[in-house]
């Protein structure tokens, strides 16, 4: 019973990682009768956008559409389908019978995005990359809904500002009602409404904003002098409209917030609030009334109004912050003004008589903003010097707590530091500082020149890679992201910069530097140097130009670049280091997460085994060793070692099997190959193998080359004698380079390999080992363990 048990909870883990964010294409197109229910989320092919449900702002949910970044997810937020209709956490998205596009809210009427007109079981709705979720036909096509046609605030590349001539319907921007509410707020951008040469942005219908009239006869223009952003005009007798363009890559949206601010990514570039003229380029000046003058501003105060109410306006009006301040300056009476809804600034109370603050009662303190000249020439009262007096005391010993924080943390930095700078000399005993030139060389016991690490600054590092620039990034795994750069004498490198959320410490650190160091094979990558200053953690290595296997591989534009000689030429460079590793290197190494990924290829394809994260040591006489945690990616790990924790050279030997049978056929283990059973790759091998088929196995790229997949079979008979069910049946690296190199040499019949099946649950049950750290196919975790 407990093996069923934890059999149960294994697969139910292995499951989440195969469902889970990190395979966005499982979860792109919601078809008719599916629900996309609360807390789920619905990815774009790419991963670059999700639709689902959100509480932006802290209130109740909304279906909307965001960017998939770090970003807040008020600054993501690209579209709301309901945004002045707020729905529950019971409430779904669907497709009814009718084709119909709704939203089911718990406890009142459906909200209707589209609504179908007879019944129909052909209509499906994806989302794009492109940000757009469209509603078609599955059989013709035929498009049926777009939320393009109903922007909210932010306007993306696609999309259109006008109207449709047909309908009549209008494609325009509305900002937020405040910074937190996202309901229709009081600024529209879009088409002039009685023109259709000129871009305007309107304020409670009143043109507030204008691009003055455009040459329609010109293909685009500038909305700006200043901006790199443009206008595309188009106009016919369906349709007229401006989309927008930029002359910067890394354009991605343009928006309007709840003060009429027009932004795009790199910043504001309308802005009738702001003091430059080139941002308020093209607003309309507004009259002010006898009493008031240009000049007037406004003090802010967080306290409560003393024994006096102010008047307070209709809350059906849905004032914002800034209604409420046009409303006092038309008022010549008014000297104060405040939300009446501090949490989310809406509602409006203003005041006609002199100030008086008080903060007594601390429910009824918010934010007060009075006019300058009343704040300068009233009377301090008693309240005030209450006031000052507690604020100086708050102050006093808020100094104190922070000379005391500061000095505790000054503490442990002096601590850090001094533990840092031993490490530094303890691995220091093996590395130079990098102002000394990299051909240096020291003798060791045996009078044998040995290679050197550098001590690079990470001054040196962060020049060589633009600043750890995205245009430099190439990549991101377990550890950490990778950086391409280039040292100021020439040569390139690739960065791995520690992430702090990876788990990895000082000490990992100093084990992975140790190893990678003592490693010296042509098919092993060589670790220049590293870096250890403050927080940050980097290893430098030689840069692999044609980035990893996986990169061609699995890439069916770039698979044809591998020809069988190449292939082979790989297969036998990995089967060389491993040889290495578990032979001839000082230390015998078991890989543990040998995977395409983890093979780079340098300018002349040469393979050479990186990311020794996992890697464990043995004793000059260890054969074996039962472990406490498993790390690894799942479909390359070894029965013994996923089940039990035992991990020996054979581990190695049967990741390097799965690895020659995805060369061969240019497929993924942990894909599926069979209609009825959830075959892995291994189980499709060893059933075409058994059915005399296995010339289906090998990639058709290879099969269009000339030469005979003679060598090709063989490789799936030795992949095969790899992956063997029992460790004992496994040959050794060594026999494993004897087999491919001399093809005279007989080869045994294989044996059932393990994991014949998807089932991983079954397969994988019987072990008390909990697999902490594993991954799937694209992702390692990388954790060290003590040795």
């Amino acid at each position: 019973m407990a093996n069923k048990i934890r059999k149960v909870i294994l697969g139910l883990l292995c499951l989440l990682f195969y469902l889970g964010p990190s395979s966005p294409l499982q979860h792109d197109t919601l078809v008719q009768g599916q629900e996309l229910e609360f807390m789920a989320e619905l990815y774009s092919a790419y991963g670059r956008f999700k639709l689902g449900f959100t509480n932006v702002g802290g209130s109740p949910f909304h279906i909307g559409i965001w960017y998939n970044d770090n970003r807040s997810l008020e600054d993501r937020i690209v579209w709301l389908a309901n945004r002045d209709s707020l729905v529950f956490s019971a409430s779904s998205l669907t497709i009814d019978d009718n084709g119909s596009l709704k939203i089911t809210n718990f406890g009142s009427d459906s909200f209707v995005l589209y609504s179908g007109h007879e019944a129909s079981d052909n209509v499906s709705a994806v989302l794009l990359d492109t940000g757009n979720f469209v509603l078609s036909e599955i059989s013709s096509g035929r498009q049926l809904w777009q939320s393009f046609d109903y922007p909210t605030h932010v306007l993306l590349p696609g999309m259109k500002l006008g109207v449709d001539r047909k309908t009549g319907q209008r494609w325009n921007l509305t900002s937020w009602r405040s910074q937190e509410v996202p309901d229709s707020g009081n600024f529209t951008f879009g088409l002039h409404p009685n023109r259709t040469d000129q871009l305007v942005i309107l304020l409670h219908g009143d043109i507030y904003w204008t691009s003055g009239y455009v040459n329609v006869n010109s293909s685009s223009f500038r909305l700006l002098t200043n901006s790199n952003y443009s206008f595309d005009y188009t106009s016919n007798e369906n349709e007229t409209y401006f989309s927008c363009s930029a002359a910067d890559a890394d354009y991605t949206k343009l928006s309007i917030n709840y003060l009429g601010v027009l932004s795009a990514d790199k910043g504001a570039i309308v802005d009738c609030t702001s003091a430059s003229s080139y941002l308020n380029e093209g607003c309309v000046a507004k009259e002010n009334l006898p009493c008031r003058s240009l000049n007037e501003t406004f003090s802010r105060v967080f306290g409560s109004w003393h024994d006096i109410d102010g008047f307070k306006f209709n809350e059906g009006d849905n004032l914002t912050l800034m209604d409420c301040k046009a409303k006092c300056l038309n008022n010549c009476s008014c000297v104060a003004y405040a939300s009446t809804n501090e949490e989310n600034q809406t509602g409006c109370e203003i005041w006609s008589t002199g100030p008086g603050i008080a903060s007594t009662d601390a429910s009824m303190r918010r934010t007060i903003y009075f006019l300058v000249k009343n704040v300068a020439n009233r009377r301090v009262n008693k309240w005030w010097i209450w006031l000052i007096m507690a604020v100086g005391a708050i102050i006093i010993s808020l100094l104190c707590f922070l000379g005391n924080a500061k000095w505790k943390k000054c503490r442990v930095e002096g601590e850090r530091k001094k533990k840092q700078k031993l490490l530094i000399q303890e691995i220091g005993g093996n590395a130079i500082p990098s102002t000394v030139h990299d051909k240096v060389k020291k003798q060791n016991k045996d009078g044998q020149a040995r290679h050197e690490l550098q001590i690079f600054s990470f001054e040196s590092i962060s020049v060589a890679t633009n600043n750890f620039s995205t245009e430099n990034k190439l990549g991101e795994g377990g550890f950490g992201p990778v950086y391409k750069g280039k040292l100021s004498d020439g040569p390139e490198i690739a960065i791995k910069r520690l992430s702090r959320s990876s788990g990895q410490g000082l000490v990992e650190f100093k084990n992975e530097v140790i190893l990678v160091a003592k490693l010296q094979h042509t098919n092993l990558v060589r670790l220049l140097g590293f870096c250890i200053q403050e927080e940050e953690k980097l290893l430098i290595y030689e840069f692999m130009p044609n980035k990893s296997l996986d990169f061609f591989l699995f890439d069916s534009t770039k698979k044809h670049l591998l020809s069988w000689r190449t292939r082979f030429n790989i297969i036998e460079g990995i089967a060389q280091g491993l040889v290495y590793l578990h032979k001839y290197s000082r230390l015998r190494v078991i890989h543990r997460d040998l995977k395409a990924s983890n093979i780079l290829l340098d300018e002349e394809m040469n393979p050479k085994i990186s990311d020794f994260g996992m890697a464990k040591l043995f004793g000059s006489k260890g054969l074996e060793e039962n472990t406490n945690r498993i790390v690894g990616t799942y479909g390359y790990m070894s029965p013994e070692y996923a089940m039990n924790g035992v991990v020996s050279i054979k581990t190695d030997v049967f990741s390097f099997g799965v690895l020659l049978l995805e060369i061969i056929s240019g497929k993924k283990n942990n894909s599926r190959y069979h209609f009825e059973d959830p075959l892995s790759l291994i189980g499709y091998a060893w059933q075409l193998w058994n059915e005399g088929k296995s010339l289906e196995l090998i990639d058709p790229t290879i099969l269009e080359e000339s030469r005979p997949p003679f060598e090709a079979l063989r490789c799936i008979h030795i992949g095969l004698l790899c992956v063997q069910d029992q460790a004992k049946d496994r040959p050794t690296m060594p026999d494993v380079v004897s087999m491919l190199s001399n093809e005279t040499l007989k080869l045994s019949s294989p044996k059932q390999p393990a994991f014949f099946t998807n089932t991983i649950a079954e397969d994988l049950g019987v072990s008390e080992i909990k697999p902490k750290n594993c991954s799937i196919n694209s992702v390692t975790i990388s954790v060290m363990e003590a040795r």
